[in-house]
């Protein structure tokens, strides 16, 4: 088998995420449709509880799916990245060092890191992967190439409301999943974390239903309903269905960050060749996605002080760097 070749670095094709969020590295909704059914015979990593739990409220924490040297290592790569002291909460509160199209997000603890060897080791661990193919039901996918977090603990002049959103309009019922890795605890619930609210999600068709017709198709109104905190443990992946309004909660916690990776995956866009073709130049020559979501790292530290990551034959796929029909 022969790796393909790579043409140089060009701006993201036909970049739907421009003026809404949602990550640009792959498509926007898949013409693959999630799985609908599943059983114990055909599950890798999920259990039949966690097949029905998923069905049932839009999202599923699958527990510990990579070693515990691969958070640890990561998590203090992202401290070095952002010029911070974990144990030196003075250093946290820099001001940001661009600016934010997406407001909701600002001060949420975005880390602009998205190509770096520990990110790789992670979305190439074959149990990350094992559990996206339960979700899809199909082995051939792609990665989202994406970043981290590094939620603080508020203070004044550093405040977080938090956020309930979609990246998807959900009218569109978007083929899609997200995910997130967790590279520390977050069982407390003041720390922030993921939160979301699978009641909206089992009900969507009858709530829109009772809405003005100028709604925002992003941005839910919970009015009654139940936002459930999501506890993780370090080594967790949380994946959820794009249908499935969620944000992040407010850190109100005395000292505790709240970390995590942002990974996940959809079925392989093969016959797009220009996506394919940024694909490998972001990975090749470490350059971030472009979107409304997506500020990307002015100090340009990806290339200029990280090499190029080593994948996997796993990785190469997942890529778009090797067919999954080699």
């Amino acid at each position: 088998m022969t790796v393909q070749t790579m043409a140089p670095a060009a701006a993201l094709p036909d970049n739907a995420h421009t003026d809404i969020p949602g990550n640009p590295t792959t498509a926007t909704s898949s013409a693959v449709r999630l799985r609908e059914h599943a059983d114990a015979s055909t599950l890798r990593v999920l259990s039949e509880d966690d097949w029905r739990f998923w069905k049932r409220n839009g999202y599923v924490v699958v527990k510990q799916v990579v070693p515990r040297e691969n958070l640890e290592r990561l998590a203090s790569l992202l401290w070095e990245f952002e010029e911070k002291d974990p144990n030196d909460p003075e250093t946290w509160y820099a001001p940001p060092r661009a600016e934010m199209k997406m407001k909701e997000l600002t001060n949420s603890g975005m880390v602009e890191l998205y190509n770096h060897q520990y990110e790789w080791d992670n979305r190439q661990h074959p149990r990350v992967y094992d559990a996206f193919v339960d979700v899809w039901g199909t082995e051939k996918l792609w990665v989202t190439i994406d970043r981290a977090n590094l939620n603080l603990p508020m203070r004044p002049g550093f405040e977080f409301k938090g956020f309930i959103h979609w990246d998807y309009d959900p009218e569109t019922k978007p083929q899609n999943v997200q995910g997130v890795l967790a590279l520390a605890d977050q069982t407390d619930e003041n720390m922030g974390g993921f939160q979301c609210v699978p009641e909206l999600f089992r009900t969507y068709d009858t709530w829109k239903l009772g809405q003005p017709a100028d709604r925002d198709h992003f941005k839910p109104d919970v009015t009654g309903f139940e936002i459930v905190k999501v506890p993780m443990e370090a080594g967790d992946l949380l994946i959820f269905n794009s249908s499935l309004a969620h944000g992040i909660r407010p850190n109100r916690s005395n000292g505790k960050v709240r970390m995590a990776q942002y990974i996940s995956m959809m079925p392989a866009q093969e016959e797009n060749e220009a996506l394919r073709q940024w694909r490998m130049s972001s990975w090749r020559d470490r350059i971030p996605p472009e979107g409304y979501a997506f500020p990307g790292d002015p100090r340009g530290w990806e290339q200029t002080r990280y090499a190029r990551a080593t994948l996997t034959p796993l990785g190469e796929k997942l890529l778009g760097l090797r067919s999954w029909d080699d």
